[in-house]
């Protein structure tokens, strides 16, 4: 019969890249002692990566070596185990937006649930708690909008909605125009004078 570790990788290379192995969904293989500990020394060995305390994801092979899993297909994952919001932070916002040329050294994503640090790689994610109303519109343009709005602060609303606005489709604007109830005052006002006129 084959070892635990040999039973969990198995189970593990079985799985779709980035789904989390966590000690509580191997217990059909054998005891929580005894899968938590198959799973730290996996993860000493290199053949599974520890992404925060308790859940791991099998790296993955390819030609040109092994990789973490990717950033995007780890998160929504994870937001999925956890049952958070996950989504990239308004300094990502705003230069996918083209509201800046920066580019975030640290990969900084907002969060409804804690904040935590994840191991995915060479470079740590880390992951914010933030207000509901960031959160707004999730995986859409109008949230990432939003988001935007937030990093670049009320001093500089009015030129970002300048460049933004034109880009939007209508779908798009009527959303953002719907989420005006639930953000602050500052950029309710703006994006109210903003949309009026349009």
């Amino acid at each position: 019969m084959h070892s635990l570790p040999s039973r969990i990788m198995e189970h593990a290379e079985a799985l779709p890249e980035a789904t989390p192995l966590c000690s509580g969904s191997l217990l059909h293989l054998g005891s929580r002692a005894a899968v938590d500990q198959a799973l730290s020394r996996l993860a000493r060995a290199g053949r599974l990566m520890r992404i925060c305390q308790g859940v791991y994801m099998r790296p993955i092979e390819t030609r040109f070596g092994i990789r973490a899993p990717s950033i995007e297909k780890a998160l929504a994952a994870l937001s999925t185990l956890w049952g958070e919001t996950i989504v990239t932070s308004g300094g990502s916002a705003a230069n996918c937006l083209g509201l800046t040329t920066q580019n975030p050294v640290r990969s900084v994503y907002l969060t409804s649930g804690p904040d935590r640090r994840l191991s995915l790689g060479a470079h740590p994610v880390e992951l914010r708690h933030a207000p509901r109303w960031q959160l707004s519109a999730p995986y859409r343009k109008a949230g990432q909008v939003i988001r935007a709005l937030a990093w670049i602060g009320r001093e500089e609303v009015e030129d970002a909605l300048d460049t933004v606005l034109p880009t939007l489709s209508k779908e798009d604007l009527d959303e953002l125009s719907a989420t005006r109830a639930v953000l602050p005052i500052w950029m309710a006002e703006a994006l109210s004078m903003r949309l009026a006129h349009d």
